[in-house]
């Protein structure tokens, strides 16, 4: 979901996904890292918890492309997921690369909600399971409100992203902070 490319493409320079699963830095133009896909793995763990696509409320445009760069994420209510879900999928969506847990790191994790002897976390993932269900018919509704200019489906992104500044370091905000986006 997160980042694809044109067959027979070679051309590193061209950017294809959909937006939302996209990270920061390869919208800024650096090259698609294992820490971009840890990002994607990050929106896709949104999904699972939320039952919504990222940003779906949204025009999948050059508005949110500026956005993304700037470090937005999606919307959530704390009580959709549990508590340690919530921490890790937002390090995921880390904008700095390298805080980003890897997938080693991931893959423990996860392996200590399923099989570790942690009462607390097993409880918060009881209590999300028993609002998703109380709210179900509420989730549900949130799923068909799609803005009409949301896109899921993989696409070139280069015309969203053309007028974004090409940041080597983003904890460096002086170019950053000259970017206008032309309509």
């Amino acid at each position: 979901m997160g980042l694809c490319g044109e067959i027979g493409n070679i051309d590193n320079s061209k950017i294809y996904g959909v937006m939302p699963y996209v990270a920061p830095e390869v919208l800024r133009g650096k090259p698609y890292t294992k820490a971009a896909d840890i990002y994607s793995f990050g929106m896709i763990m949104y999904f699972v918890a939320t039952g919504r696509q990222p940003f779906a409320d949204r025009a999948h445009d050059k508005l949110l492309a500026l956005d993304i760069y700037n470090g937005i994420s999606p919307k959530l209510n704390e009580l959709e997921a549990p508590k340690c879900y919530v921490e890790l999928m937002k390090r995921c969506w880390d904008s700095t690369p390298n805080n980003r847990p890897n997938a080693i790191e991931i893959e423990n994790i996860i392996y200590s909600y399923n099989f570790g002897l942690n009462s607390e976390i097993k409880k918060q993932f009881k209590e999300a399971e028993e609002y998703r269900k109380a709210n179900i018919s509420s989730i549900e509704i949130n799923q068909s409100t799609t803005h009409p200019q949301a896109s899921n489906i993989s696409r070139l992104l280069n015309p969203f992203t053309k007028d974004l500044p090409k940041c080597d370091n983003h904890d460096d905000y002086s170019e950053c902070l000259d970017c206008t986006i032309a309509d």
